[in-house]
Order: structure tokens, then C-alpha cells, then sequence
């Protein structure tokens, strides 16, 4: 009997999942150097997203919200430095006390260095898992992590789970930006332009053509989803897309692409650069 073929995941992660803003999945298969994308979910509740996190494997999914938080923060707050008990901690907070806690932090910082980064944000150029507007990544990490932990799903260097649920941290716009700095998505209607939709159709040239530096080549199984991808001015369709290919990528990296010594409690980036990483 052969063995089951990997499916892979992109989801574009929300913390507040709604119908007008819904958690997105892409799904897919590898076939060697290409990833076909067969279908996209949305999800509009917390409770459809467990359900995903839930399915049997085998399966390689990226997510793309952060998975932990800076080293410095977890020390300065006492903290827990293991990824399992951070998170279980931090899964005790309400929202109001998450939010009163990080500002009291912001308030004992310097001016320019309100915000901490884990060592992967830099390379991947993403925002500090701190942030609570503009992008909340701390809601997005507040409601993400916990569910992942409960899920028992395997995550590299974090924590050992079910080996056929692996889930890997993505960030659609470390990838994105490698193919164009033109921006590609908004939220605001208004600022729903031709010229950003005109940016997805480039970014999506690119991943088609593998002409990008994962170079795994995207492929999608009929018109529909590539109209999808293009005409969501939001860009969560895309950016599902874009967490796919890189889960795709890591999914025939050794070790998933990670560098050999994850921070702990931090967690790393599918694909970032592996600068000089401090033990």
C-alpha cells in the first residue's frame, strides 16, 4: 500500500474570525517542485478552525500568525521560557489583562524601542508578536498559539505533537515582499485600488512561475481560484496562497528549513534568513 500523500496548508489568520473577515485556508498537494492549490475555506468562528487544526494527517500547514513572543519580554515579565508553559500562561490572560500588561511594558521602554522582536522578525521583516493595532499580531498570537497546543499538533523546536499534524509559523508578507514592494491588499474599501489589484496578479505570475526565492511553483486547479485570488482586495485569499507555497517549501527542507537552533519560546519563520542566532 503506498503511503498517503502530504497535504499542505496555507491559513491567513485573524483574531477576531467573522463573516465579513473569516479565517482563510488554501489547501493543496505537492508534486514535486509544484504545489496545486485544490480549494480554498473560509472559516468564520474559532470553533471551525479546531476543527481544521483537528483533521487527520498527514498534513504540513503554515500559519500565519506568530507562534511565540521575544526572549527579553518573557524575562522582564517573569514569563515562562517553555514554549507549552509560555503559552498555557498566557492562554489564563483575558484580552484586558494581555492589553494592560504589554502598554505597562511599552511604558518602561525608551522612546524608538517600545517594541521588542524575536530574532526572526528582522530577517523576515515582520511586526513585533508585541503589537496590539496595526497589525494585532499579539491578539493573533493570543488566540492562535493556545488552539495549536490544545490541537496536540506537532511543531519543530516548540513542541512534539502528532508527527502527521505538523504546524509551521508562515508569514505571507516576508514572501510577498520579495516579489514586489508595491502594496497588495487593504481592508478599507476605498483603498480597494487597480493598481493593488495589479500587484496580486504579479505576485501571483510569480509564484506560478516559481520566480521568487523559495521557488516552489504554485499551481491552481481551475480559473476560479486564481479569479479569487486576484479579485479578493483584502488579500487574504493570496496571502493563504502565499503561506502554502512556503509550507510547501519547507515540507522537502530537512528539518522544515529551520535553522538548527530555534530561540526558545520564540519560534521561527518558514523561510526567513538564517542570521547569527544568539543560544
Amino acid at each position: 500500500m503506498s503511503a498517503p500523500r502530504m497535504l499542505i496548508l496555507g491559513v491567513d489568520f485573524t483574531s477576531a474570525p467573522r463573516p465579513k473577515k473569516p479565517i482563510t485556508a488554501a489547501s493543496g498537494h505537492l508534486r514535486r517542485d509544484v504545489l496545486e492549490i485544490e480549494a480554498l475555506e473560509t472559516f468564520d468562528d474559532f470553533h471551525q478552525f479546531e476543527e481544521l487544526l483537528a483533521r487527520p494527517g498527514p498534513w504540513i500547514g503554515g500559519f500565519d500568525f506568530p507562534f511565540g513572543q521575544p526572549r527579553a519580554l518573557l524575562r522582564d515579565l517573569g514569563w515562562p521560557t517553555d514554549w507549552a508553559a509560555m503559552v498555557t500562561h498566557c492562554a489564563t490572560l483575558d484580552r484586558v489583562t494581555l492589553r494592560r500588561l504589554l502598554d505597562d511594558y511599552r511604558a518602561t521602554r525608551p522612546v524608538g524601542a517600545k517594541y521588542l522582536h524575536r530574532e526572526t522578525d528582522r530577517p523576515a521583516g515582520s511586526s513585533s508578536p508585541m503589537k496590539l493595532v496595526n497589525p494585532p499580531v499579539a491578539l493573533m498570537f493570543h488566540e492562535g498559539a493556545p488552539r495549536l497546543l490544545r490541537a496536540g499538533v506537532h511543531i519543530p523546536e516548540l513542541r512534539r505533537g502528532d508527527p502527521a499534524r505538523v504546524a509551521l509559523e508562515a508569514y505571507p508578507g516576508f514572501l510577498a515582499r520579495a516579489i514586489t514592494r508595491s502594496s497588495y491588499k487593504n481592508d478599507s474599501r476605498a483603498m480597494q485600488t487597480p493598481a493593488r489589484q495589479s500587484a496580486r496578479g504579479q505576485i501571483l505570475e510569480a509564484l506560478q512561475s516559481g520566480s521568487h526565492p523559495l521557488g516552489l511553483r504554485l499551481a491552481l486547479r481551475t480559473k476560479l481560484l486564481h479569479r479569487q485570488a486576484l479579485a479578493d482586495a483584502s488579500g487574504d485569499t493570496l496571502d493563504a496562497m502565499l503561506c502554502a507555497v512556503q509550507a510547501g517549501w519547507a515540507a522537502g527542507r530537512p528539518g522544515y528549513g529551520l535553522p538548527p537552533r530555534v530561540p526558545r519560546a520564540e519560534g521561527w519563520i518558514i523561510g526567513a534568513p538564517q542570521e547569527r542566532i544568539s543560544a
